[in-house]
């Protein structure tokens, strides 16, 4: 499903009166009436129900006028509170407005204290409260009456519903102005966008619904919009489906290039996260003296010692062996818990500009191109990068914090300039590809940040590359897969949740996909 910035979404509606000619109040009912449907489904049944509608005065609430409208129509008890006088609005929100007036329904206006007091009393008796301040087009901060009233809609026990977009949370980036509406269910129109899925403005959203409100879908797809929405539907498309003659040399053969003295933990769980994503033979990689430690933690995993200068550190040599061991798999999974010496790093890019397999890079092999990122450039073979905000900070020399705030723009760019799909790990994790196409996640949650994540991660993506996927579809289905898996671990509980309980839910995660 594709994302629409708030200027894309501008001109499909333009276009969809030019060259449709559908008019925008025809779009404007439609909304307004989608509103209402899922107002109702909240409220289970309009009669004597009390609505109370927060009005600004742009479409956004030209889009509460006709929710108001339409609930009255099913017997709700409806309060409409305005922000602007009724002479300050324009266009189709002031028709859309002077029909509702016809309607006798309460409405006023936001002018004294008594006034701000009756919006209180209102709120406070009310069974569902509709956000129709500001929509797509609010960006910084929110002004004195704007703030009030958001501050009023939080303060208020019913539940909230926000039209479009929760007041105070700009739709392109997710910044959340101080005090911005909280919304329950944010039911936003024709089609979503990246606000509402960015912290912190996913915080404010709740619930997503996506309302269709009568724009032609030709135009949605033929926009040129470069960024989608990561969709159980979409992970179907795409995820292979294994024959029922498949033999473990037909499901992927995964080498797996991690782990040194004291970090073992990462090259395991990113081994047998692997196994449990469906690789059919897995190899790990490590330095010598963690060969038996790791030996003795996978049974399903082969374990082969690697060359070393000194106990966890590769030697030159190192690189002779992961070439020849490449030769016997589809796929490198290279650098959680490896080690960050000079020696070990060194050996990360002398294999890196030599490999020929798809290949998966994580962790500490991260760490080995910083300064060295020109070699993602100069790769040949299918590549990922897994980087958490603060690694990709030390790629790119941005501070962490900033790389959040900008995760979207940011593995886009990159992506575009290494030509490397980057999976950018995070709430949400976004996957960028060289082509230009960002993908937003839409599975996972706070449980999963743990140690080990990352690791499985890395596992999973490696193990779909194995099974013959492109490294843009192996990073979707897997971030897809790792948040459902993480989903599931949590309905125990997030609190406490562990990297390998991940892993162990891939299975389910794969066949409730599979059975959608």
């Amino acid at each position: 499903m594709k994302l629409f910035f708030a200027e894309e979404m501008k001109q499909i509606d333009a276009a969809t009166t030019k060259e449709f000619g559908l008019p925008g109040l025809l779009l404007m009912e439609n909304a307004g009436r989608a509103v209402a449907a899922t107002a109702e489904s909240i409220l289970e049944d309009c009669s004597n129900k009390r609505v109370v509608v927060f009005a600004g005065k742009g479409n956004n609430a030209g889009d509460g006028f006709v929710t108001a409208r339409t609930l009255q129509g099913r017997g709700a008890h409806v309060t409409v509170i305005l922000l602007a006088e009724p002479d300050a609005y324009s266009g189709d929100a002031l028709r859309q407005l002077e029909v509702l007036q016809k309607c006798n329904p309460f409405l006023f206006t936001l002018r004294t204290e008594q006034d701000w007091d009756k919006a209180a009393i209102a709120g406070e008796l009310a069974d569902l409260v509709i956000d129709g301040l500001l929509g797509t087009g609010f960006r910084g901060e929110l002004n004195l009456a704007f703030a009030r009233a958001a501050k009023l809609i939080n303060s208020l026990a019913a539940p909230v519903l926000a039209i479009d977009m929760p007041s105070g949370v700009e739709p392109d980036k997710g910044k959340a102005a101080k005090g911005a509406v909280k919304a329950d269910v944010t039911v936003t129109l024709a089609a979503p966008k990246p606000g509402l899925y960015l912290y912190p403005g996913a915080e404010h959203a709740g619930e997503i619904m996506v309302a269709e409100i009568g724009i032609p879908a030709v135009l949605l797809a033929e926009s040129d919009s470069k960024n989608e929405l990561i969709t159980q539907s979409l992970v179907k498309t795409k995820l292979p489906l294994r024959q029922g003659n498949a033999h473990k040399g037909m499901a992927g053969r995964i080498a797996v290039l991690a782990g040194s003295p004291g970090f073992t933990g990462a090259a395991a769980l990113c081994s047998y996260a692997a196994v449990k994503a469906g690789a059919g033979l897995v190899t790990l990689l490590t330095p010598l003296s963690s060969q038996n430690i790791l030996a003795a933690k996978l049974n399903e995993v082969m374990v082969q010692g690697l060359i070393e200068r000194l106990p966890g550190v590769l030697g030159g040599g190192a690189v002779g062996d992961v070439r020849h061991w490449l030769e016997k798999t589809d796929v490198l999974a290279v650098g959680p818990g490896l080690g960050t010496s000079e020696a070990t790093k060194e050996v990360i890019r002398d294999i890196l500009q030599g490999c020929s397999k798809p290949i998966v890079i994580d962790a500490d092999a991260l760490t080995a191109l910083i300064g060295h990122t020109e070699i993602l450039s100069r790769m040949e073979c299918p590549r990922i990068i897994t980087p958490h905000p603060a690694e990709m900070g030390r790629l790119i020399d941005v501070a962490a914090f900033d790389v959040d705030n900008q995760r979207l723009a940011l593995a886009s760019r990159y992506a575009a300039e290494w030509q490397t799909v980057i999976v950018l790990k995070g709430a949400p994790t976004v996957v960028a590809t060289p082509d230009g196409v960002a993908y937003l996640n839409t599975t996972g949650n706070e449980g999963m940040a743990t140690g080990g994540s990352g690791d499985v991660l890395t596992g999973i993506i490696a193990a779909l590359l194995g099974q013959g996927l492109s490294a843009a579809d192996a990073a979707v289905i897997g971030v897809y897969l790792h948040g459902l898996a993480g989903d599931l671990a949590a309905e125990n509980g997030k609190i406490g949740l562990t990297a390998g309980q991940i892993s162990e839910n891939l299975p389910l995660a794969r066949q409730k996909v599979e059975e959608e």
